[in-house]
Formats: C-alpha cells, structure tokens, sequence
C-alpha cells in the first residue's frame, strides 16, 4: 500500500516574485508545503504542517500580487484559478470595487495509493458518499478512484469539475486522472446542469463529483443514480448523522420525514405517535466517513444505516485504518459497550444555566431579543461564527446558501431555520432551546446549555479512561447536539432507547 505523491512544486514556484521564491527554496521542510498566503501591505507567509513562517520582512506590494496573477489562468465566479496541468489552486481576495487585494497559493498534490483502503468497495459498481472535514484529503481520494476506474478497471468516467479541483487548470487535465474524461463547469451554481449533460451527452458508466452542496445538485444525483450510473461523490459533513441533521442533503441518504402514527401502531411499536422514517431508498448505496487520511468508517449498507439511527437500534461499525509501520490494511467490526456510568450532576449546576450563544443571519436581532426579554430568557447572541452554539437564519436565507451558511455546515455547528421571523416562531425556537422537559430534572425543566455540559463532561469522563457514559434523556432536537459534541472530540455516540427516555450514549471505540 505504497503511495506516490506528485506535487509539481516548481511550476508553483514560478509564479512568485524572486525574494519569496528563494526563501521558499531554503526551507528543509520546502516538500511539505501547504500553502503561501500573501495580503497586500502585510508580511509575506508561509504554511507548513505544525508551523507557519514570515518569507520576507518587505511587505506585500501591488506588484507583487500583479506578478503573481499575471502567471496563472484567469479567476471563475468562485475567485479560484490555477496554473495549467498542475492541480495548484490560487484564491483570491478581492476589495469592494473587485481589485485583487490578497492571494492563498495552495500546493496541490496527487497522491497515488490512496484508494486501497476503500478499493473493494469502488469495485462493486455501488454508488459511493465520501464525508469528512476540510484538508482530510476527499477530493485527493476522489481523483484516484477516477484514475483506478478509468484505468484499471476499464470503466467510462467522467469527472464533473467545478473548481479545477479534481483534474487541475487549462484545457488538457491532470495525468492524475488517468483516463478518465473530465467535464469543467463555468460557475459552481451550473454544477448540477452539468451532471445531467454528462449522463444525456457522454454514456458515461461512472460519475466522479466533488462537493454536492445544494438541492438541485441532490436532485441531480438521484436522476444520475436512477439511470444506473455509478456516482462518487463528496459532500458537506463530516458523519452520516450530520446529513441526516441537514434537509438539503437529506435525500441523499434517503430523506427523512416525521410520521404520525395511530394510537394502536404506536403502541405496538412502543413508541410516541410521531415518529421520524426514511422517505426513499438513498441516492448512494455506501457511506464512507474519513476521520483521517489513513482511517475511514464505512456503512456498507446506508439505508439500513438511516434505519437503525432512527430506531435507535445499536449499529455496528466497520474501522478500517492503515498500520503507519507495515502498512497493512486493519479492518475492525466494533460493537457499541454496554458499560454505561451517568455523569453526575450538581442541584446547582443544574439551575444555573446561562443559555445559547446564537449567531443570527437574516434575522431581526431587536425581535429576538424583545421575545426573549418576554419569555425572561437572556441568549447570549454573538457576532463570531465559530464560537456559536446555534446559527438562527431564515427559510429564505437557508435557501440560498450564503457563505456563512456553507460555513455553519462545514463547522458542524447546528441550524435552526424560522419559517418567519414572527413572535410565535421565535418563542417555538426558545422553547426548543429551554423548555425541554424530561425525566431526571429536578426542577420540571430542561436547560440547552445542561444538556450540552453534559455531554462535554461525558467526554471528559471518556478521556479519562471510561468505555462509554450514557446521558439523561432529551429531545430529539438536543440529542443531535449532543451528538455533535461527541463528534467534535472524535468520539463514537449513539441514541438509544424509546421516547421519553429515549438518550445519547456516548464511547470510544
């Protein structure tokens, strides 16, 4: 399971002015860069892994930034460009009249040997979802599943490439790709009419996608799918759980709907009345999470996957992660623990809660805060992003996907989208927050922030040396945040249980 990385860094090289170019060249750790960043009037920067450093105590110039543009390809409505047959990708950042006042120069590199870990699957023809975070390597994962398809296996491919991500800049693509044909769309939101001229136009057998990040393009893929076309995707979101937590995405896993149930049929079930199902078959067969460049969790099966989330039915879970001394493959089928402690939680604690830090987008703050003022709540609300517990939006806001939206999803940080910024929508958004009630508290009422220090604290127990804690039962709405929590500290967590008792056991594997 050897790998070969290309990177290309001398055509990345020329593009910069001689000074930062010969600096760059003196670095021990030059082949392990990741990126060059330069803002005009500010110092010239470097990144490296663990570090980052100052290339030259001359400040950015105009000209300098002119040189540089001067030597790629020309920038999309995304503000990206690259620099021909590499897979280098340079990011703009332009004034308010549209002048480019700062550029990342990102190194791009093609890493052969990728796919073995996942290479069993791609051979079954099944359609194939690959999540994780920012830089954990998908779309270096995609590009060699494209090469290994078109190339080992014969198959027809096409690659639908929005940002010259997958098969780099200029006319004639990456050798990365091998044979596979590759299809570059004008502007990202023409992604989706895109895919579907692939199908009608090139008989393609499989088609290779990175980022499927709104409806249309969802939609797109399940026409894709319908048609018998293997699809190898990327999207937003890190776990199955977080597509399942996100109604645009949804349907690529299926969707999900709430269902009433008769009284008979809920008590058979032994369940409440409303319930949530899966509305279809999903648009891709297998799931697969990648925690790390060498470590994925696969769901070989994802509508059974959806299923047992929903029921709350324990599911195992297949670890496959690459041994850094051999370089074996070692595949783990991992069970839940049943060994289960309950953190313990102060009177005190319990009612000295302090509420959300929410972040409002397209929302009248002066109306939350005049609800919250009659309802006697006091929500922290807060102007940076990353430090929210809740981003609140609007259903037209939500629809159009603004940046800050894509970056609320691709930080995992949850979504509650009003209908209309009335009173009665803003009180049903505090009383989701507030006035959840359940068994265990003692004072009749459930506190959003109690039930997320709960869940930190469980992953301290867990760090500590625990196998799993399980927490007091909550809403269906507070366990997918606790989920979250779980996630963010790269722990397993799962809901189990029947409502109202139904709760969220959090463990290691």
């Amino acid at each position: 399971m050897q790998k070969v990385i290309t990177d290309d860094m001398e055509a990345l090289l020329d593009i910069f002015p001689p000074h930062i170019r010969q600096e760059l060249h003196q670095q021990e750790d030059f082949k392990e860069l990741l990126e060059v960043v330069l803002d005009l009037g500010r110092l010239p920067a470097a990144r490296f892994p663990g570090r980052e450093m100052i290339l030259n105590l001359a400040e950015v110039s105009e000209e300098d930034i002119e040189y540089i543009t001067s030597r790629i390809g020309s920038f999309g409505d995304d503000n990206r460009a690259g620099i021909e047959r590499t897979l280098h990708r340079i990011s703009a950042i332009r004034n308010r009249k549209g002048r480019i006042v700062g550029v990342t120069c990102r190194v791009g590199r093609a890493v052969f040997g990728t796919i073995k870990i996942i290479e069993d699957l791609v051979q079954t023809g099944k359609s194939i979802l690959l999540l994780g975070r920012p830089g954990v390597g998908k779309t270096t994962m995609l590009r060699e599943v494209a090469r290994v398809l078109a190339d080992d296996f014969g198959k027809r491919v096409i690659i639908v490439d929005t940002s010259n991500e997958i098969a780099g800049d200029g006319d004639i693509p990456h050798p990365a790709i091998g044979r596979a044909r590759r299809m570059q769309v004008t502007t990202p939101n023409m992604q989706h009419a895109v895919m579907i001229e692939a199908v009608e136009n090139h008989m393609p057998e499989v088609i290779v996608i990175d980022e499927i990040g709104t409806q249309l393009e969802a939609q797109a893929a399940r026409t894709i799918a319908e048609r018998g076309v293997q699809l190898v995707a990327t999207a937003h979101g890190n776990t199955l759980e977080n597509l399942m937590m996100n109604p645009t995405l949804a349907d690529l896993i299926g969707g999900i709907q709430s269902v009433t149930l008769g009284d008979e049929e809920a008590k058979r079930r032994g369940t409440q009345k409303s319930i949530l199902e899966r509305v279809s078959s999903p648009t891709f067969d297998i799931l697969v999470e990648i925690q790390e460049r060498d470590k994925v969790v696969i769901h070989p099966d994802v509508a059974t996957a959806v299923d047992s989330i929903l029921r709350g039915e324990p599911q195992e879970l297949e670890v496959r992660q690459v041994d850094e001394t051999s370089g074996e493959l070692i595949v783990k089928h991992v069970q839940p623990s049943t060994d289960v402690r309950k953190p313990s939680r102060s009177k005190s604690e319990s009612r000295n809660s302090i509420g959300a830090k929410l972040f409002l987008y397209g929302v009248n703050r002066g109306r939350i805060e005049q609800v919250a003022q009659e309802m006697q709540l006091t929500p922290e609300i807060i102007d940076d992003l990353s430090q929210a517990t809740l981003l609140v939006t609007s259903k037209k806001y939500y629809r159009q996907k603004p940046q800050k939206i894509r970056d609320a999803e691709s930080g995992n940080i949850p979504i509650y989208v009003l209908k209309g910024s009335t009173p009665l929508q803003i009180r049903q958004l505090f009383s989701s927050l507030y006035h959840i009630k359940h068994n265990g508290d003692e004072d009749g009422g459930g506190s959003f922030k109690n039930a997320l220090d709960e869940a930190k604290e469980a992953v301290e127990l867990i760090k500590r040396g625990e196998n799993a804690v399980e927490l007091s039962p909550q809403s269906a709405y507070i366990r997918r945040l606790q989920h979250l929590v779980a996630e963010r500290h790269g722990m397993f967590s799962q809901s189990t249980g029947k409502d109202p008792n139904r709760r969220v056991r959090i463990f290691r594997v």
